[in-house]
């Protein structure tokens, strides 16, 4: 497919690099948000100082804070805004492109009340566009600074898996593909809940046998519920699910690990929400996690454990308590082996 025009709606920083290396790959990116003073200082001083100070950006990022602008035309959409925003935004795009645009959503998050991924969303208020969902290990700080990195696109479409390809690889940016667009999106969510929890135990003191612990322990428990909701256990093992685990639960550069962080120092969550200065998605989906795993049956420790933590202001110290002395003691509950003859049986 020739793609002639690129838009990324979002001005936080994750929005900015990504229209930065579709700019560099050639190709003109509308870069859409909604205050007008953003765009104004982005085209004028190339450099969207709220979120990435200092990064330049390439003269091909348009800057808009008009959505008719923006995704009129074109050929695919990404969209890299809270999961709480998510829906209102596409529901105030959707009438200015055609229905055979792309839209790939770049959010991590469940939204509130529904249990609904992005992908869904999209594909309720948008039903004739492919879809997609781009995830993975991206701090968008190490992108800026062209740090080697890999991401995943997923979708059922390989158009829009070749499409992503073409417009995002990059010397320093990767580009995996995958079908499991499910599994690509819960890694991408519940990562962040683990990630607070990571935050939590560095500010304990806790070392890095915890944080191995804590990593691999999350991993059973995100593969665990995603197999619960029809998702790929093995999609997990990938840079959307473990690659994309690891970097949150081991930097400071994840929002979500420096919320975890200042809440185990005593600060409220409106304190620490205040002090990382953006939304933090983990807060947003734990609540939802831990109820959709209450009403499967999904045994939950860590989320369990964390909920109580933050909205019944128990002891943190019950969070590693939850490590050593919960009821499930196998290491290793999805082999690959045990998939082919589940497979097999099918």
């Amino acid at each position: 497919m020739d793609v002639h025009k690129v838009a990324v709606l979002g001005g936080g920083s994750f929005g900015t690099v990504i229209s930065n290396i579709i700019a560099e790959n050639n190709f003109d990116v509308y870069f859409w948000m909604r205050s007008e003073e953003m765009t104004k200082q982005i085209n004028e001083k190339r450099e969207n100082t709220q979120y990435l100070p200092g990064y330049k950006l390439n003269k091909r990022v348009i800057a808009t804070n008009d959505m008719e602008t923006a995704v009129r035309d074109a050929d695919i959409i990404f969209i890299a805004v809270p999961s709480h925003s998510f829906r209102a935004v596409v529901r105030l795009m959707r009438h200015f492109f055609p229905p055979e645009t792309m839209l790939i959503s770049a959010t991590k998050g469940i939204e509130k009340g529904t249990f609904l991924l992005m992908s869904q969303i999209m594909q309720q208020e948008a039903p004739r566009s492919r879809v997609g969902v781009l995830s993975g290990p991206n701090l968008a700080k190490e992108i800026a600074k062209k740090v080697f990195t890999g991401t995943v696109i997923a979708s059922e479409h390989a158009s829009v898996r070749d499409t992503v390809k073409t417009i995002l690889v990059s010397r320093y940016f990767r580009v995996y593909t995958n079908d499991d667009v499910f599994g690509i999106e819960l890694g991408g969510s519940l990562k962040n809940i683990y990630a607070i929890v990571a935050g939590m135990a560095a500010a304990l003191g806790m070392g890095f046998n915890t944080n191995s612990m804590l990593i691999t322990r999350s991993l059973t428990e995100m593969a665990r519920f995603g197999r619960e909701l029809g998702a790929d256990p093995m999609t997990f093992l990938g840079l959307a699910g473990v690659g994309d685990l690891i970097v949150t639960c081991s930097t400071p550069l994840s929002r979500n690990y420096r919320i975890g962080y200042a809440l185990a120092q005593g600060k409220s969550l409106d304190e620490a929400a205040q002090e990382v200065g953006q939304v933090a998605e983990g807060v947003n989906t734990l609540k939802q996690v831990k109820e959709k795993a209450e009403e499967l049956g999904v045994y939950m420790p860590l989320v369990t454990a964390l909920y109580r933590v933050i909205f019944e202001n128990q002891s943190i110290d019950n969070i590693i308590l939850s490590l050593m002395e919960g009821e499930h003691a196998l290491d290793v509950e999805f082999a690959a082996k045990d998939e082919k003859k589940l497979h097999h049986k099918e």
